[in-house]
C-alpha cells in the first residue's frame, strides 16, 4: 500500500528508485547483484523478527553485509534501523514488548526506536541494557535518526524540533 507513493515521492528527487520483494518469492533473479549496485538501501519499519527470519533465509543477512562493508548506505525507520544492529525492543511478536537480541550485528549497540511513542519502550530498553541481555545503545524518538559511519556514532538528526536521541547505558 505504501510503495507507490513512496516510488512517487522519491521519483521527484532525481532518483533512480527499487524495490526488492521476497514474499511471495524474490523478484530479481539475482538479488545480491541488484543490491550491490545501489547506493542506498532503505528498510522501512514492519516486524524486525519476520525481517530477519527471512532475510536470513534468502542469504540477505551476508548480501546485505557485503553491500554495507563495500559503501552502500544502509537506512530504516523502526523495525528497519533496529536490523542493523545488535538487537532492540519490538512489538513483533505483538503487545507487551519484548527484546530481539539477534538481529544483523552491523552496529554493536542496542537500538530502541519510539522512545517518545510507546511508553514502554524506555523502561524496557533501560531494563535489557542494565540486566545484560542487549548492550548499551540508543534510542530514538519518533523523527529523530542516527547517522553512523562504520560503526561510530556521527550524529543524530531531527526532522522536527521536539524529536530527540539517547544514549543508553
Amino acid at each position: 500500500m505504501w510503495l507507490a507513493p513512496m516510488h512517487h515521492a522519491l521519483s521527484k528527487l532525481d532518483m533512480v528508485v527499487s524495490h526488492l520483494d521476497l514474499f511471495p518469492m524474490p523478484n530479481f533473479d539475482d538479488i545480491e547483484g541488484h543490491l550491490s549496485k545501489q547506493d542506498v538501501i532503505w528498510v522501512s519499519g514492519g516486524s524486525v523478527a519476520n525481517l530477519l527470519t527471512l532475510w536470513r533465509l534468502h542469504g540477505l543477512d551476508k548480501i546485505l553485509r557485503a553491500a554495507w562493508e563495500a559503501g552502500v548506505v544502509l537506512m530504516g525507520v523502526s523495525a528497519g534501523s533496529i536490523c542493523w544492529h545488535i538487537g532492540g525492543t519490538t512489538d513483533s511478536f505483538r503487545l507487551p514488548l519484548r527484546p530481539v537480541t539477534d538481529a544483523l550485528g552491523f552496529l554493536p549497540f542496542s537500538n530502541s526506536p519510539h522512545h517518545d511513542a510507546e511508553p514502554e519502550r524506555r523502561p524496557l530498553i533501560h531494563e535489557l541494557v542494565a540486566r545484560g541481555p542487549l548492550p548499551e545503545g540508543h534510542a530514538t524518538d519518533n523523527g529523530a535518526g542516527l547517522v553512523y559511519h562504520g560503526t561510530d556514532l556521527h550524529e543524530a538528526i531531527s526532522e522536527n524540533p521536539d524529536a530527540r536521541a539517547y544514549e543508553i547505558r
